[in-house]
């Protein structure tokens, strides 16, 4: 039997492990001391009991406890606190835990309670391995073809019939992180918050569509919405999540030829749609702000209202950016507007009012003198010179 110890205070976790070891030298036991570690040792270990302090840093016991049910269904969880409020234990009873013990913990009583799960987990197995392991077997066989599919590669002989049966309509939501640092923990997070809302209110599955997206497709019970399991699902993902991230979803799809367009589409959707994020944390503040700024450059931004975005003091925000980018707010506004404006005068059907107007300048003489202050020419002398070396090129090619 496989038992994993989370707390963050090392003499507890070793001293249970000591205990443990000199009752119970045939169980293995594994040693965490964060939700992060914990998490990945689930993962890697078959393990039978967890046994997780409360107040821990970042993550706390029971959070762990209710995002890892879903994936893990079959752990047993105790929960050991210093607190003996009885709102913790009334939590940690409601999620599912086995037990609540108070530190210190007696050895006899930690004694008895590992006894009676192992009894427990003995029983459970006589009775569901056999079933269990079919049930996973077909769970993950479908998720693979699935996945498959949605790249348009090809499934082999394996008959699509018994999906459609399953899933005579559906709907698709994707995930999509926004982070150059490897997102493993928070891969995990989305799976099992999507994961437990379609169990909840419907049926369907969680798969990984690539390293920083996830697909989840949900056939919702009578009278429940996707956009409000959508909702629900965006409320817990800023507050679990540290990195930006997007949520997009489909229209009812009753064909699953369908499938690889729609994923298509909401691919080709996230290159507009702002990331949500997380309220603290300044470097992913800013990325949210830049990524706000190249999709609403053309319209009427301002320091105020972009900082109002990512939920920070003008004042502070307007430093912080400058401190990242290594350009003030304006400049940067301005320098973006100024490149896309160089892109569209190389159209030579768009007037010069229609380019100032598309990059957020309403009025076309400030434009040009912004565009020569910036660049030492006007917009039309650019034009100009380069629509003429273009058709210059053009006649010494004919």
């Amino acid at each position: 039997m496989n038992i994993l110890i989370v707390d963050d205070e090392t003499v507890i976790r070793e001293g249970i492990q000591r205990t443990l070891h000199n009752r119970f030298p045939e169980h293995a036991i594994h040693l965490a001391a964060n939700a992060e570690q914990a998490v990945s040792l689930l993962r890697s270990e078959e393990i039978d009991i967890v046994m997780t302090d409360i107040l821990m840093p970042g993550m706390n016991g029971l959070e762990l406890m209710k995002m890892s049910r879903s994936r893990h269904p079959h752990v047993k969880w105790v929960v050991i606190s210093a607190y003996s409020e009885f709102s913790y234990a009334q939590e940690a009873v409601r999620l599912g835990a086995k037990d609540y013990l108070l530190k210190p913990i007696g050895k006899d009583v930690l004694t008895d309670m590992i006894r009676k799960l192992g009894e427990e987990i003995a029983k459970e197995n006589e009775l569901m391995e056999e079933a269990e392991l079919l049930k996973v077997n077909r769970k993950y066989l479908q998720e693979a073809v699935f996945q498959r599919w949605v790249q348009g590669l090809d499934t082999g002989r394996i008959d699509m019939a018994p999906f459609m049966e399953q899933y005579p309509y559906f709907y698709l939501i994707m995930v999509k992180m926004e982070t150059d640092k490897p997102v493993n923990l928070e891969n995990f997070i989305i799976e099992n918050v999507l994961l437990e809302l379609i169990e909840r209110d419907g049926k369907g599955f969680v798969t990984v569509h690539d390293s920083k997206s996830l697909l989840g497709l949900v056939r919702p019970n009578e009278g429940t919405t996707v956009a409000g399991l959508v909702e629900e699902l965006r409320s817990h993902l800023v507050k679990y999540l540290k990195v930006p991230f997007q949520i997009m979803s489909t229209e009812r799809i009753e064909h699953i030829q369908d499938v690889p367009a729609e994923v298509q589409r909401m691919r080709q959707a996230s290159t507009t749609q702002v990331y949500e994020h997380h309220a603290s944390g300044s470097d992913r503040s800013v990325e949210v702000a830049l990524q706000y700024i190249r999709t609403h450059y053309h319209d009427d931004l301002s320091l105020e209202k972009v900082a109002s975005i990512v939920y920070l003091n003008p004042v502070y925000f307007s430093q912080l950016f400058k401190l990242k980018t290594g350009q003030g707010f304006k400049e940067f506004v301005i320098n973006l507007r100024l490149e896309q404006a160089k892109q569209l005068l190389l159209n030579p059907k768009l007037k010069l009012a229609d380019v100032a107007e598309r990059i957020g300048y309403q009025d076309m003489r400030h434009f040009s003198q912004v565009f020569r202050k910036k660049f030492g020419f006007t917009p039309s002398e650019f034009r100009q010179e380069h629509t003429g070396n273009k058709a210059d090129t053009l006649l010494s090619r004919e």
